[in-house]
C-alpha cells in the first residue's frame, strides 16, 4: 500500500488540480450508483477484509462501491475540487488535519458511534483532530526497518544498521522527505517534527554523508526489493513488510531502540457525502470487535480496537508480534508526524541537497 508522500506536495496538487486527478482507481462517476442504498468508499487497495465488505452489504441490504487511490495527496487531489459522491475515506492522520483545515470533511454525528467505547484511549483525542469530531481511527502502523536476516547475519536494533558500511548498497530508504529525515532527526536525537534549522541542516548532512551505504530511494517499494533479494535492509513500514514476510522466512522487521514514527489511518465523511447516516452506520459496523478483528488479521496492520485485543479476536502471531503490537515501553518512543508548517521549506530545501548528492 502506497503511504504518505511529502507535505510540499500538497501545494503542487493544488496547482495541478484543473489539470486532472491521477493515481487512483475510480469508477464512481461511471456507476451512476447514487441511490439509497449505496455507500461509497474510497479506500487503498487490499485495504479491507473482502468478507467485511459482503457482510456489511447483506447485514445492511446495501451495494457498496470500492474505488481506490494510491496516496494521500490522490486523495486529496479527489476531493479539493468538490466530493464526487464518495460517503467515506481513509486518510492517514496529516491529511486528516489538512482536510479538516480545508474544510474537506463532515464533522460526524458521535451519537451514531455507539462503537467508539472499543477504541483504546491512547487512540483517541490525536493532536490532528481533537476530540475526534472528524474522523475515527481505522488501523496503525509503525516506520522501521525491514531485513533479511540470512544477509545481514544477526538480528539488527538500530536506525543505524541503515549506515553501516558493511552493508554499502544494500539498504533503501523511503522516497518521503519526512519519514526519511523523521527517522534521521530521531537517530540523532532531534523531534522528527523540528522547526530548528541546525537540526534540519544536520540531518540533512548524515544523510549526504552516508550516501553511499544507500543503494536508492524507493516510493514505498521496499518490501518488494527485499523480498526479490535486491538490497537486504528497508526504511519500510510495518504491514508492508510483514505481509511479505509471509512468503520468505527470512524476512524481519523491527522498531528501532532509538524510536520511530506512528501513524493512523481514520475514517472520515467527506464534505457532502451522499449517504452520511449510513457512511456512520459503516464506521459504527467496522468499530465492531469482530469485524475490526477481520480487518487487521487480513492486512496484518494494528488494531486500534481495544475489545477485539482483550478477547484474542486478532491471530494470536500478530498479537505476540512486537512489530505489530510493541510493549508500552516501545510504543512510548513512538511519535506522530505534524505539519511543520513554514518550516516545510527547509525540508524541501535539504532534502533536494539530498536528492542531488546521490550518485555524484
Amino acid at each position: 500500500m502506497k503511504r504518505i508522500l511529502t507535505f510540499v506536495l500538497l501545494f503542487l496538487v493544488s496547482v495541478l488540480l484543473p489539470i486532472g486527478c491521477t493515481g487512483s482507481n475510480s469508477n464512481l462517476s461511471q456507476s451512476g450508483q447514487t441511490g439509497d442504498n449505496v455507500l461509497n468508499l474510497y479506500n487503498w487497495s487490499t485495504y479491507i477484509a473482502p468478507e467485511v465488505l459482503t457482510q456489511f452489504e447483506e447485514q445492511y441490504n446495501v451495494k457498496i462501491n470500492y474505488d481506490t487511490y494510491d496516496s494521500n495527496e490522490s486523495l486529496y487531489a479527489k476531493l479539493k475540487p468538490g466530493n464526487p459522491g464518495y460517503d467515506i475515506a481513509f486518510p492517514a492522520d496529516y491529511m486528516v488535519k489538512v482536510m479538516i483545515a480545508e474544510n474537506l470533511l463532515e464533522e460526524i454525528d458521535k451519537s451514531n458511534i455507539t462503537n467508539l467505547k472499543n477504541i483504546d484511549e491512547k487512540f483517541l483525542n490525536p493532536p490532528y483532530d481533537p476530540e475526534n469530531k472528524y474522523s475515527v481511527p481505522y488501523q496503525w502502523l509503525t516506520m522501521g526497518i525491514g531485513y533479511n536476516i540470512q544477509e545481514t547475519g544477526d538480528k539488527i536494533n538500530s536506525w543505524a544498521a541503515l549506515f553501516d558500511p558493511k552493508f554499502a548498497g544494500k539498504a533503501a530508504l523511503l522516497d518521503d522527505m519526512r519519514h526519511t529525515f523523521g527517522a534521521v532527526l530521531i537517530y540523532l536525537g532531534y523531534s522528527p517534527n523540528t522547526t530548528n534549522p541546525e537540526e534540519i541542516q544536520k540531518a540533512k548532512e548524515f544523510l549526504i554523508k552516508n550516501q553511499k551505504t544507500i543503494k536508492a530511494f524507493v516510493p514505498d517499494t521496499g518490501q518488494n526489493l527485499l523480498n526479490q533479494g535486491e538490497i537486504d535492509l528497508a526504511m519500510e513500514y510495518s504491514g508492508d513488510v510483514f505481509q511479505v514476510m509471509a512468503e520468505n522466512p527470512n524476512l524481519r522487521y523491527i522498531i528501532p531502540q532509538e524510536g520511530t514514527l506512528v501513524a493512523i489511518d481514520s475514517m472520515v465523511i467527506p464534505k457532502n457525502a451522499p449517504h452520511k447516516q449510513l457512511a456512520e452506520q459503516f464506521i459504527n459496523f467496522i468499530l465492531e470487535p469482530e469485524i475490526g478483528a477481520k480487518v487487521s488479521n487480513f492486512i496484518n496492520y494494528a488494531s486500534p480496537n481495544k475489545v477485539a485485543i482483550q478477547e484474542k479476536l486478532i491471530k494470536a502471531e500478530n498479537l505476540e508480534n512486537p512489530g505489530i503490537y510493541p510493549a508500552p515501553e516501545v510504543f512510548a518512543k513512538l511519535q506522530y508526524l505534524e505539519d511543520v508548517g513554514e518550516a516545510t521549506i527547509l525540508y524541501d530545501e535539504a532534502w533536494n541537497e539530498v536528492k542531488l548528492s546521490f550518485g555524484t
